[in-house]
Formats: C-alpha cells, sequence, structure tokens
C-alpha cells in the first residue's frame, strides 16, 4: 500500500489538538511527526493509502482544525528499502589496524585485517565504544604474537572472532546465549573467509564441553557487562594459560575499577585500559603453572 505524506504548518497549540484528534479518530493511527522551525510547528503526518481530505475534515466538523484538513495536500512517499538504507548510512570503522565495513563499502577495504559485518540481529559492528575498544586490544595484542588459542565469549556478530582468525591465531571457539546471535556470527565468518579457523557454539558462560575441551585459553575475550564478568571470574581464571591475557569490556568508566580488581585478586595483572565515549576496555594477564588441554593431550599421543 502507498504512503501519503501531508504537511502542516501551524502553532504549537493547533498542532497538539490535530495530534491528539487525529489519533482518536483514525484507525490506523497514522504516524506523525513535529519539528520546530522559524514559522511555526511542522506536522508531518504519513497515511497508509490515499485519504480523502473532505472525509478527514468531517471527522472533526466540530473543531476549527477542521478546516486544516480540508485543504490537506497529500503526496506520496517513495518505496525505499530501509535496509538497505541503514546499511548505506553505516560508516566504516578503523581500530588499529582492522577496518570493519558493511558489504556496501567492500570496494573500500583493502587492508589485511579488513572485516566485512552488516548491521543486523546481533550486537558488534565496531561503532560502539566496547566493541572498538576489544579491537584495539587484539591489534595490541596480534602485534606481540603468542595467541594460539583464544574464546570469545559472548561472540554477537562474530567481529572479534573474526578478527583474532586474521590477526591472531588460528584456533578460536566462539559462543553465545543466544542461538540467533551464533548463527549471525557463523555466516560472517564464512563471508569473512576464516570458519575454518573458528567453532561456533551456542553456550551459557563457561559451561559447554567444548571449552574445557580447548581449554587453556592463550586468549578470553569478553564483551558482556560487568556483573557477569565478575560472576565469571573464577571459571575464567580456570581456563586461562599461564601468561594468558583476558579483554573485557561492556564496562562503563565507573565499572572499570571493580571488574579490574576482582580479576587482580585471582591472580590476573593488570596490562591496560582504554576508555571510549564513556566505555571502559580492561587487558589483564595471568600468571602460573601451565598446563595442557585434552585436545592438546590427545593430539600429543597420536
Amino acid at each position: 500500500m502507498t504512503v501519503y505524506k501531508a504537511a502542516i504548518l501551524t502553532s504549537e497549540a493547533d498542532g497538539e489538538i490535530l495530534t491528539g484528534l487525529l489519533a482518536e479518530t483514525l484507525d490506523p493511527v497514522p504516524a506523525i511527526s513535529m519539528s520546530e522551525t522559524p514559522s511555526g510547528r511542522l506536522l508531518e503526518i504519513y497515511f497508509e493509502g490515499r485519504p480523502d481530505p473532505a472525509a478527514l475534515a468531517a471527522l472533526i466538523a466540530d473543531h476549527p482544525a477542521a478546516t486544516i484538513l480540508r485543504d490537506l495536500a497529500l503526496e506520496p512517499v517513495p518505496e525505499e528499502n530501509w535496509v538497505e538504507k541503514s546499511q548505506r548510512d553505516l560508516h566504516p570503522v578503523e581500530a588499529g589496524r582492522f577496518f570493519i565495513h558493511g558489504s556496501h563499502d567492500r570496494p573500500r577495504a583493502g587492508t589485511r585485517f579488513a572485516i566485512e559485518i552488516d548491521a543486523g540481529q546481533a550486537f558488534g559492528t565496531a561503532h560502539h565504544g566496547t566493541t572498538r575498544g576489544c579491537l584495539l586490544m587484539l591489534d595490541r595484542l596480534a602485534k606481540l604474537g603468542q595467541v594460539r588459542r583464544m574464546l570469545d565469549l559472548g561472540t554477537g556478530s562474530g567481529v572479534l572472532a573474526i578478527a583474532a582468525a586474521k590477526s591472531l591465531c588460528r584456533n578460536v571457539i566462539a559462543t553465545d546465549i543466544d542461538p540467533v546471535a551464533v548463527q549471525v556470527a557463523t555466516e560472517n565468518l564464512a563471508r569473512n573467509g576464516v570458519a575454518h579457523r573458528v567453532r561456533t557454539v551456542t553456550a551459557a558462560g563457561l559451561t559447554h564441553a567444548i571449552v574445557s575441551e580447548y581449554a587453556p585459553f592463550d586468549l578470553v575475550a569478553a564483551n558482556i557487562l560487568a556483573a557477569p564478568l565478575i560472576l565469571l571470574v573464577p571459571g575464567i581464571q580456570r581456563i586461562m594459560a599461564p601468561g594468558g591475557h583476558v579483554i573485557l569490556s561492556g564496562l562503563l568508566d565507573s565499572q572499570a575499577r571493580e571488574v579490574s580488581a576482582c580479576y587482580v585478586a585471582q591472580g590476573f595483572v593488570h596490562s591496560a585500559r582504554l576508555s571510549l565515549d564513556g566505555w571502559a576496555t580492561l587487558l589483564l594477564r595471568l600468571s602460573g603453572r601451565k598446563r595442557r588441554s585434552r585436545h592438546e593431550a590427545a593430539a600429543s599421543t597420536r
């Protein structure tokens, strides 16, 4: 059905009255946007299908606003693919050597660590300060090397797992409690050519058998929230390799000190902190005695 728009310039008082009258008398209720202009209040009213101005005026015939509706000028609104438009409006993000872009910006992606992620049902296009902070920490670790196995806890769109698979290591486990996010991450991994380096699993926390199988991890990245990060401290400590790192985000700047203190109490050493747009990202390192994963132990007996 074609959508029609009417633009009405009126006073603030009449605009409020007219909006209320239309909401009370029309079914379905039209969408109305209001904005202030130097000449008065501009109402933009969107109708599903072309309305009859005379019929609209008759509905509120006893009110002076009826004269406004009687002379209503209507114009059709061009149909547009709003998903495609939102993708076009989403600009690329640079985080260190990573270049995160939508499919519409593919021609601009000429770097080795280009990552293609379209906005969708899972969090993680790198426009948020937490994701960008995690990517900057990943880039820092990628320059140091020495990461063989990573766990991306709460993978969302899979952007961190993709970044790690392209720059850090060939063995990445990506988990999320939301099966839709896992499906989106799986598709994004394939799109970016790293599906063979990452295993995706629907799992809550650290309970899935694959986590125990591949532990210890040289790197755990968790971009979730402060409360679960604190609850997960003992579990993350148990699955970490000595000298391994954790990247933690999803934290407000005001929450970073408490979260960091909880990890330091479990044997982690604070390495770095980033603050972007009021969100903190932490990098910590664990020291201790090395242990082998069941995956490694099985491989050594072959």
